[in-house]
């Protein structure tokens, strides 16, 4: 493989990393347009991979911030100033040199409601699963921004790319976890059906509240008051968990200044069996029902361990989740620019599952990334306490982070 093409620390340690989160979102420089009188700002970090990289990075400080990958094709227009900022971050960024374009730009405009458009200002570059270097590929997290068809199709693709590589130790690479966020233009009635065919292949689905009733053909307001309706979010998630009962998929919706909505169906945990372990065979069954079957010898086969004794109390109930996690800012003037907001969020819920969080604690992460992002227009500010203590906008993610935890009632785990 080409040596650009491979991910370059900016610290000069060339040695291979863990990678806890990788994003396929791509990378655009934006322009924002406000209502007058505020003017428009140019230049501006964007796209769903660098915000979602934000989040995951705002839980990572050095040198775990190596921990993080995204990939940028920087075109002949690339800012200086932006590199600068980029390699402030001290991710394993892959950086591709495309002087012969130019970079992606968007443009984003916001009516009196904080209502979004954008359009593409230069040709997009979409990103793939063949844009996986070999060690990006080893993430134990993967974030996606698209259809569902083309997301049954990266998943596919990472899974097929992923069976030939190893740990550095030589030990199998974990499950990854895919987290799927659809994009707004077919979260439509019409393609419900593949959505939901998508589902059992992903870890978490998470829409906002827009998107998860346009699958249903809803607006997702309350007629009332024209406000998010939390009934709409809660009966859609219903709605899609019955669909496929016996899929584990979590559904995370994030709801703007509500906070988000998490709901995932309950059932039995299944255990690890140690390696080199079989189930026994008395747990196979062989052949249908028959009048003459002895059902309470046939459960306790199903329940046996392997050494034969009947594990009831070791039979864990996942009881599900439906929760509501509010949003960190409860005053609406610190939320001074909303753009990036949600991929930020799903950056520090996929760095947050990928080290072992519950869904809630790792949604409670993304909350508090999501609070860093949408107090400025850009990204926030990296700085130091004098203490060494990595800061953004002069808070610690770990201070923030403990004064929310104190409003929720859940354990770390």
């Amino acid at each position: 493989m080409d040596v650009q093409n491979e991910p370059k620390p900016e610290g000069g340690d060339e040695g291979s990393h863990e990678i806890d989160f990788v994003t396929l979102g791509m990378f655009i420089i934006d322009e924002i347009e406000y209502l007058p009188p505020t003017p428009p700002v140019k230049d501006i970090l964007g796209g769903a991979g660098s915000y979602s990289a934000l989040g995951a990075r705002l839980f990572s400080p050095p040198p775990l911030s190596r921990s993080v990958g995204w990939i940028i094709d920087k075109g002949s227009d690339f800012p200086a100033a932006l590199e600068d900022l980029i390699a402030s971050w001290e991710t394993s960024v892959l950086i591709r040199p495309t002087p012969d374009r130019l970079t992606t730009r968007g443009w984003n405009g916001y009516d009196e409601h904080q209502n979004r458009a954008f359009r593409y200002m230069t040709p997009k570059k979409r990103l793939t699963a063949e844009d996986l270097t070999s060690e990006l590929l080893t993430a134990r997290s993967f974030h996606l921004i698209c259809s569902p068809n083309r997301c049954r199709e990266l998943v596919t693709e990472v899974k097929a790319r992923r069976s030939g590589l190893c740990n550095a130790d030589g030990s199998s690479l974990p499950k990854p976890i895919f987290i799927w966020e659809p994009v707004p233009d077919l979260c439509t009635p019409d393609e419900l059906l593949n959505c939901t065919n998508t589902l059992p292949l992903i870890d978490v689905i998470s829409p906002n509240h827009s998107e998860l009733a346009g699958f249903m053909g809803d607006s997702g307001l309350d007629p009332e008051t024209g406000e998010i309706s939390t009934k709409a979010v809660e009966r859609a998630c219903e709605q899609l968990l019955g669909s496929m009962p016996l899929q584990s998929f979590a559904i995370v919706v994030r709801a703007g200044e509500k906070g988000c909505y998490l709901a995932r169906n309950g059932g039995r945990k299944r255990k690890v069996r140690p390696t080199g372990q079989r189930k026994k065979p008395s747990a196979f069954l062989h052949g249908g029902l028959r009048p003459d079957t002895d059902m309470e010898a046939l459960f306790a086969g199903l329940l046996q361990d392997p050494e034969g004794t009947i594990a009831r109390e070791e039979i864990e109930v996942d009881p599900g989740v439906e929760r509501w996690i509010p949003a960190y800012h409860t005053d609406a003037s610190k939320v001074v620019d909303p753009t990036g907001g949600g991929n930020t969020f799903l950056g520090g819920l996929a760095v947050g599952l990928a080290r072992g969080k519950s869904l809630e604690e790792a949604a409670a992460w993304g909350s508090i990334a999501a609070s860093f992002a949408i107090e400025q227009v850009g990204t926030p500010v990296l700085g130091k306490h004098e203490d060494g203590k990595e800061t953004w906008n002069g808070v610690t993610v770990d201070e923030r982070f403990e004064e929310f935890k104190s409003r929720l009632a859940f354990r770390e785990s």
